[in-house]
């Protein structure tokens, strides 16, 4: 294993970034894999885009990306038990508990927000399996390391 330190300096701050590679890892910047790769999802049941984020989610997992699902606003309606069982947004696309299913059992993580959840009164048991109730902090903690991030 090698460790790289890039320091660079400006007038009035200095920014030190470690980074460690294996070579059977991946590398890893302050902590955080570079490979990881967070969605942040608005979108809830009648938009077509929550189905290409949850199809770009699994495609970061299959890329061998550690990836995180973030609900927001609407989006948290896609975690809720029985939510997604009948929907199928595009007749081209698998349906969306097909791709929730293949995420979460190829270890994708999936946290729903907790504000969002509450005005909808959703709480841990309203959700399907796997899906975490968790605040912004730890996604700006994901963030602030340097994940590769998407919005819809």
């Amino acid at each position: 294993m090698s460790t790289i330190t890039d320091t660079t300096t400006t007038t009035d701050t200095t920014t030190t970034t470690d980074t460690t590679t294996d070579t059977n890892d991946a590398t890893t910047t302050n902590g955080v894999a570079s490979d990881t790769f967070v969605v942040v999802l608005s979108r809830g049941l009648d938009d077509e885009r929550a189905t290409v984020a949850w199809t770009l989610a699994n495609a970061g997992i299959a890329s061998g990306q550690e990836v995180t699902v973030f609900l927001v606003s609407s989006g948290v309606d896609l975690a809720r038990r029985g939510a997604v069982d009948r929907v199928q947004m595009n007749p081209n696309d698998p349906s969306m508990k097909d791709l929730v299913d293949k995420f979460l059992a190829n270890g994708g993580k999936v946290w729903a927000c907790p504000p969002c959840a509450a005005l909808r009164g959703y709480d841990e048991d309203s959700f399907i399996d796997g899906v975490e109730i968790v605040g912004a902090g730890p996604l700006h903690d994901l963030l602030k390391a340097g994940a590769s991030t998407i919005t819809f």
